[in-house]
């Protein structure tokens, strides 16, 4: 219902703006933005396209916006909304805002309550298959605070996805060949000679954390070879990562090995389709991808000169697996060292001939993790960084998640572990998990039941009506998220959505007071458990129901 009227009332400012009296070329209805108002006391819904049209008409915003008005008003009676629609003003630069009739948000409360989560979907997805590709961190040590914000982010993106409707895979990219595999594997053998009595100097790049002096011990109790050392420590460090990711609520679909896809012939198999296209060339004794002929700034190397892959080539066929396995649209979750690697990645799925939008790529930034005020460095091949396991151990999964969304993608994170860790309103997701609880507590404590076709009109309060207006701002948070790939505004709204709770609570009693109103503010909050229960399961965080 509330997209509908979304796309009602974007009809009927189309029709205004159709109406004859806009000369010159008018936006078509999805040109036309309707957003919420920052602030409830400016209506329910509002408009900027007469700031839009100010410079293309020559005339000021207001002038637009009261002529839009003006024929808006003209047809409302002959409108699905007329009874729906208030008022409708210019206020501001120019900014046409509609006022709702409280009636609107009682219906929209009772489908809440009828039926529950299913009313809040935005039913988008239409069955759509994606498949989202994160942390894929190399297995050569436990996953740090960038690997943990990584799997946070698409985890919850997938579960935001799969809400609104499409059929999500979950996949990580296993760099399990290669130069880091051969470096790891000698990082072992010089510890292992290290226990065995010699005296070792590490190279810079060698692995040296105290998990490297554990992998050796284990391979020497399993007398593992020197040249089987490596994929014998990556398998052990993938089986700790596993059970990481478990701990932390991230299960995939899919566990996808670069050595697999180098013995199955897709590599070769896919240059060979490029060579047909004409993307392939040889020159000064390599191969290069003609990543120009698709935006890139310049060619790209696939084979070198000493016959060697590289790392784009094994990328370039496991994009187009993807694709060969059925999905429609491709999201990546890459770390901010990778933005460069962009544009040659699009460049290559357009040359099997897919669209460059059926690739997005998210690039996470990074998070430092402050302890007792002072930020902790963070050396991977030394050791000397916070896991995801310290985090976990310490602050425990559901605060580790909030904490690691709470940022846009594209800024980078500070997360405080001794906020984390307080039961109090300065910690955000205590903060959520108290609001759903506390209201778990008055329902189990309700004498009077919540029956079907309540009377809301009783509902009269400014608390009462700013908690179902925000309620049914949770659509419009979705379709937030699917449009930048990014969760995070749900952590935002989710405390909105528990300080609208606790407000109206601090200043309204819900149980004693007549049945009809006890009843119309029992169903309030339980509208607001079942939208704070919805955004939390999105999240991955539980759901207390007692605190």
């Amino acid at each position: 219902m509330q997209k509908n009227i979304q796309e009602e009332l974007i009809s009927l400012v189309s029709r205004a703006l159709l109406s004859g009296k806009f000369p010159g070329q008018i936006p078509a209805p999805d040109e036309i933005s309707l957003d919420l108002p920052t602030d409830s006391r400016f209506g329910d819904f509002t408009t900027n396209i007469a700031l839009k049209l100010s410079k293309p008409l020559k005339k000021s915003p207001r002038e637009i916006a009261a002529l839009i008005v003006e024929l808006i008003q003209k047809e409302i009676p002959k409108s699905e909304l007329k009874d729906l629609i208030n008022q409708v003003k210019v206020e501001g630069a120019g900014f046409v805002n509609f006022y709702l009739e409280p009636n609107y948000f009682y219906t929209q409360l009772n489908n809440i309550i009828s039926c529950g989560k299913d009313a809040l979907k935005l039913d988008k997805g239409e069955g759509k298959k994606v498949l989202i590709e994160f942390v894929s961190a190399n297995p050569t040590g436990s996953l740090s605070i960038a690997h943990a914000r990584q799997a946070a982010v698409g985890d919850c993106l997938a579960n935001v996805l799969s809400f609104i409707g499409f059929k999500v895979s979950r996949e990580y990219y296993l760099n399990d060949e290669g130069n880091q595999i051969n470096i790891l594997g000698k990082s072992v053998e010089l510890r292992r000679q290290e226990l065995a009595g010699k005296a070792i100097e590490f190279p810079e790049d060698y692995y040296q954390g105290d998990y490297i002096r554990d992998i050796a011990k284990e391979a020497d109790k399993n007398k593992i070879k020197d040249n089987d050392l490596g994929d014998f420590a990556a398998d052990l460090i993938l089986k700790i990562i596993k059970q990481e990711l478990i701990d932390f609520g991230v299960k995939f679909d899919c566990w996808y090995s670069q050595k697999e896809l180098a013995k199955s012939g897709k590599v070769e198999q896919a240059f060979e389709q490029l060579k047909k296209e004409g993307f392939l060339y040889e020159q000064d004794g390599a191969l290069w991808f003609k990543s120009t002929a698709f935006g890139d700034d310049k060619d790209r190397v696939v084979i070198k000169t000493d016959g060697s892959q590289t790392y784009l080539a094994p990328d370039i066929a496991y994009h187009e697996d993807k694709f060969n396995r059925g999905f429609n649209w491709l999201i990546n979750l890459w770390g901010p060292d990778h933005h460069g690697y962009i544009n040659r990645i699009k460049a290559a799925i357009q040359a099997f001939g897919h669209s460059g939008n059926s690739l997005s790529v998210v690039i996470v930034q990074l998070a430092t993790i402050f302890r007792n005020g002072q930020p902790i460095q963070m050396s991977t091949r030394r050791g000397q960084y916070i896991t995801l396991r310290e985090v976990l151990d310490e602050v425990g999964s559901d605060a580790a998640r909030f904490f690691f969304l709470m940022r846009r993608t594209s800024s980078h994170l500070d997360f405080d572990l001794e906020v984390a860790k307080k039961q109090s309103s300065e910690n955000p997701v205590y903060y959520v998990q108290y609001a759903h609880a506390r209201i778990c507590s008055i329902l189990r404590s309700a004498t009077v039941q919540i029956k079907g076709n309540l009377e809301l009109s009783v509902l009269k309060e400014k608390e009462e009506l700013n908690l179902i207006k925000k309620m049914l701002e949770f659509k419009a948070v979705q379709n937030a998220c699917l449009a930048t790939c990014d969760p995070y505004l749900l952590t935002v709204y989710l405390q909105e959505l528990s300080e609208s709770f606790h407000k109206f609570y601090d200043l309204h009693r819900v149980l004693g007071q007549t049945d009809a109103l006890t009843s119309a503010r029992l169903a309030l909050i339980n509208g607001t458990k079942i939208v704070l229960s919805c955004g939390l399961e999105l999240l991955g965080v539980s759901q207390p129901e007692s605190m």
